[in-house]
């Protein structure tokens, strides 16, 4: 059996990295690094936040096929290298995407089994406070983000799941939560099909003796 595809995605600002790095303390997933094109925020590092590359050799792997999903965002380029997802997934291995919101429905719409969860902020001001507080943007690029950040929220019914980022700990409890119930889900399903195909040859013996005996042995 094939591993699960886990895509997460949400505004920019609304605590992505933060709730993925303590899902993945918490449970076994392989974790696809994006490539982009934006340069690295205070404390990122290359290899292991994402792929810091510049536009010319995002472009080249782009143009050879590459990517799982790509998307233009606030002036950079975002995207999911193919080749690292699909082996994972070959092995059984469940993969999660941190990803943008344009990339996420890009890959519901490649491998329309992919369960897409949509991190939420509490409210746009909210997400406006963590944008400033974060430090990393000027006023006219926060309101980009903000304007994005609208857009991308009302098409939130999009998603599979929506979970609430206000308190940290509750949101990846719900994070966590979805990825059981997922795995659970899978798990049984197949075990069902397994258990009604199965043929019992103890059982089977005696029901064709009885039939045996009520239509083929019985002389009538």
């Amino acid at each position: 059996m094939g591993g699960r595809l886990f895509v997460m995605t949400g505004a920019s600002g609304v605590g992505k990295g933060t709730v993925r790095a303590k899902v993945l303390e918490r449970t076994r997933l392989f974790y696809s690094i994006s490539m982009t094109t934006r340069p690295p925020r205070p404390g990122e590092r290359h290899g292991v936040d994402y792929y810091f590359v510049d536009r010319p050799t995002f472009e080249a792997l782009l143009a050879e096929g590459g990517f799982l999903e790509h998307a233009e965002y606030v002036g950079h380029l975002y995207g999911t290298p193919k080749a690292p997802v699909m082996r994972a997934l070959e092995r059984g291995e469940d993969v999660l995407l941190e990803i943008e919101v344009q990339g996420a429905l890009q890959v519901k719409d490649k491998v329309p089994q992919a369960v897409l969860i949509f991190l939420l902020p509490p409210s746009l001001s909210e997400l406006k406070r963590r944008l400033v507080y974060r430090g990393t943007d000027g006023p006219e690029k926060i309101e980009k983000r903000l304007k994005q950040a609208e857009w991308e929220i009302k098409n939130a019914h999009l998603f599979d799941y929506v979970v609430v980022n206000d308190v940290l700990e509750e949101a990846v409890a719900d994070f966590l939560a979805i990825l059981t119930a997922e795995r659970r889900r899978q798990k049984r399903m197949q075990k069902a099909l397994e258990a009604a195909l199965r043929r019992d040859e103890v059982l089977e013996a005696d029901l064709d003796e009885i039939l045996r005996r009520k239509y083929g042995g019985t002389g009538h």
